[in-house]
């Protein structure tokens, strides 16, 4: 049987071997776990706190910047779609309109299109509609399939935050630091709002680059900005910076973004909201503001000295990325990376043969609600031991 890894680094690596779904092995770098004749745990338990104590272990290390890269898989909880979902549903939507005997009109739009892949990439299929329909006559059907699937989009991620309050858990521990240490970043390639919504109830002050004044205007700068206790700073001659404040950076966009005469607005329910959707001209798109400032916010995050960057429910899809962080990875020698995402052999092959060079690379099996639970309470750090990494991750498939 193969043992599947559920945390990989360079210097620990567990893994486990099942039989339909159940644990009958655990090994710790490669040694087979032997339980004592007094253990009451389950195997599975057993796995569970090994890589929970491993990536802990790992987090105990001060780090002076923090910054948080999510994807899809940190809105699945709160009924975020994968790509597959909204692939299933354009296609029934599509299908449910008449094809006068022929074949379903889904499968008539792959045929135009020339897609002959039988897996469910809607960001592929959308690009080649986003080209096609420029070059193909009566493109009517195109027209409508792109607006269609971005009408589905805009819908599965108009989410609320739910009551297992796994957004605002994560929150609340990351903030506890120091005030006078660099605020946390968290950049979210999501374009539902549940972040904020958690920021909101835990009473945690977001700078997201828009005015705290109304209507809320988005201007770069205002991330460059913090907010201090003045009569504090003036009695002690220093600044206080007051607690519970995080950086909050939308690189895709998001629900609550609206375009208007060349300003970009926070509004609430906007008819055309601002978002990058799927398809391959998003690493383009990301030179046009906002998203260009979003974008070079996080490459300047990623090559600060002493920072762990933890990316949580990101398949490495995105070529622009991507990109930065294999920059980070290659240049910056305080840089640090946790991935977290449901398995570990799903990540990219070059990422997983670094993981198991470098201690600088973790790898970690684990939803972002259990994530979320177990995570610690991280402090701040100020490290000389890091190491340059010299691996490539490649841009796209």
């Amino acid at each position: 049987m193969a043992k599947e890894l559920i945390y990989l680094t360079g210097n620990k690596k567990i893994a486990v071997e099942k039989n339909d779904n159940e644990i009958i092995n655990v090994f710790v770098n490669d040694s087979k776990y032997k339980k004592d004749d007094l253990e009451t745990r389950s195997l599975d338990q057993i796995a569970s706190d090994l890589k929970r104590k491993a990536y802990n272990d790992f987090l105990s290390k001060r780090f002076e910047n923090v910054i948080i890269l999510t994807g899809a898989g940190s809105s699945f909880e709160c009924g975020g779609p994968l790509m597959s979902t909204l692939w299933d549903e354009t296609e029934k939507k599509i299908n449910n309109k008449a094809s006068n005997g022929q074949k379903p009109k889904f499968d008539q739009l792959l045929e135009k299109l020339k897609f002959k892949s039988k897996s469910k990439n809607l960001e592929t299929l959308l690009s080649k509609a986003k080209i096609a329909k420029d070059y193909i006559e009566n493109n009517e059907d195109i027209n409508g399939f792109i607006s269609e699937t971005e009408e589905i989009i805009k819908k599965r991620c108009d989410l609320k935050l739910k009551e297992t309050v796994t957004h605002t858990t994560f929150l609340k521990k990351l903030v506890k630091r120091k005030s006078t240490d660099p605020r946390v970043k968290v950049f979210t390639l999501n374009y539902d709002t549940l972040f904020e919504q958690a920021a909101q109830k835990l009473g945690i002050t977001v700078i997201d680059g828009f005015s705290f004044a109304t209507p809320r205007l988005f201007n770069g700068n205002n991330f460059d900005y913090d907010i201090v206790h003045r009569e504090k700073s003036r009695l002690k001659d220093e600044d206080n910076f007051i607690q519970n404040v995080i950086h909050l950076y939308k690189p895709h966009g998001s629900l609550n973004w609206e375009s208007k005469e060349g300003q970009v607005y926070q509004v609430e329910n906007p008819d055309e909201p601002l978002m990058i959707y799927p398809h391959s001209g998003k690493y383009e798109s990301s030179y046009e503001q906002p998203f260009f400032e979003m974008m070079s916010r996080f490459q300047q995050a990623i090559r600060t000295p002493n920072t762990l960057l933890i990316s949580i429910g990101f398949s490495f899809g995105d070529k622009h990325i991507v990109t930065a962080i294999q920059e980070a990875l290659n240049h910056n020698t305080g840089f640090q990376l946790m991935v977290v995402n449901k398995g570990v052999e799903g990540n990219d092959k070059l990422l997983i043969e670094a993981a198991n060079i470098y201690e600088d690379i973790v790898l970690v099996d684990e939803l972002f609600e259990d994530f979320a639970i177990h995570y610690p309470e991280l402090k701040s750090y100020n490290s000389n031991e890091a190491r340059k990494i010299e691996i490539f991750i490649p841009n796209e498939k």
